[in-house]
């Protein structure tokens, strides 16, 4: 635990320290996306539950946040608890619905779902249409903090990271947690022993989608841009690959998932759609030969070398 403490406080050191070296609108890019992968590993990696409609949330938090700073003149703080509060509220709606189907038809129904909220962003009058919402104001946090000053905002979005990580942590470590982790495992014998299984599926998957809506508002803040691409059903695809590639079902796997493909999309743009292709090969090395993702496979290397090294 002590050798955990000194990780976690080395890992920190280096989250401030790396605006000084690596530029900064990166970083926060990583950091939304890093918070939308957790948020959705909470549902997939410890429910058990495949949702392809995340991007709903993402997006419509993302608009939300950016409307309302733009539109209504609300302070950033305002901006992000409105997309929170977005993404929660979908998510009981769709959760509603989509908990009372299992499997494949889980998946397809918020698929379905997520794709009735992106036409609807798409004709809405308020949403901007295809040019979506541009020139956000970043304003000024509780009246002091100017976000408009890029380092500002850094430090700001890495607060909202470590506050929406330090959520999945104490979650998955919560009875709650535990909970949840056998319906993954067991769903008849949760059911067998008295736990109502539908109501923490729910709560799971309001949870999940407050924290994407988090997200999302976080991003609107960071391009001061809202975008029909945040409600596309192929960001709800990439934030599976994040996940998978990190490490399914660890706290810190869909942290390094992200940056990977944040910074695979960054380094590799000269190639075009060319990256996705890339991204796909690495999704089938993952799946072929690392199967519990980039964390998984780290955490065994280092495993087998402390098993070897001599007493």
């Amino acid at each position: 635990m002590g050798r955990t403490k000194w990780w976690l406080a080395a890992l920190l050191l280096l989250a401030v320290a790396a605006p000084l070296v690596v530029y900064p609108v990166f970083l926060m890019k990583a950091l939304c996306f890093a918070l939308f992968a957790c948020a959705f590993n909470l549902l997939i990696g410890y429910g058990g539950l495949l949702s392809f409609g995340h991007a709903a949330f993402f997006g419509a938090a993302s608009y939300m946040g950016a409307y309302a700073m733009k539109s209504w003149g609300f302070p950033p703080e305002l901006a992000l608890l409105l997309g929170t509060a977005t993404g929660a509220l979908l998510g009981l709606l769709f959760g509603w619905l989509a908990i009372r189907r299992v499997g494949i038809y889980f998946s397809m129904v918020t698929l379905a779902l997520s794709q009735i909220v992106y036409f609807y962003a798409l004709q809405a009058p308020w949403t901007g249409g295809e040019d979506g919402i541009q020139g956000v104001p970043r304003g000024i946090l509780f009246g002091v903090l100017d976000l408009g000053q890029t380092m500002n905002l850094y430090y700001v979005i890495l607060a909202v990271f470590l506050l929406g990580l330090a959520l999945v942590y104490r979650t998955v470590h919560s009875p709650f947690g535990h909970v949840l982790q056998g319906i993954r495992e067991n769903e008849p014998r949760m059911i067998s022993l008295g736990f109502k299984v539908q109501r923490y599926k729910l709560l799971a998957f309001v949870l999940s989608a407050a924290l994407s809506g988090l997200a999302g508002a976080a991003k609107a803040l960071v391009f001061q841009l809202a975008s029909l691409t945040d409600l596309y059903w192929g960001m709800s695809g990439e934030v599976v690959l994040m996940t998978l590639v990190g490490g399914l079902g660890t706290v810190f796997g869909p942290v390094i998932g992200a940056f990977t493909l944040v910074t695979m999309d960054l380094t590799l743009a000269s190639f075009g759609a060319w990256v996705t292709v890339f991204q796909g090969a690495l999704f089938m090395v993952c799946v072929m030969f690392l199967r519990g993702g980039i964390l998984g496979e780290l955490a065994r290397l280092i495993k087998s070398a402390s098993n070897r090294r001599p007493r």
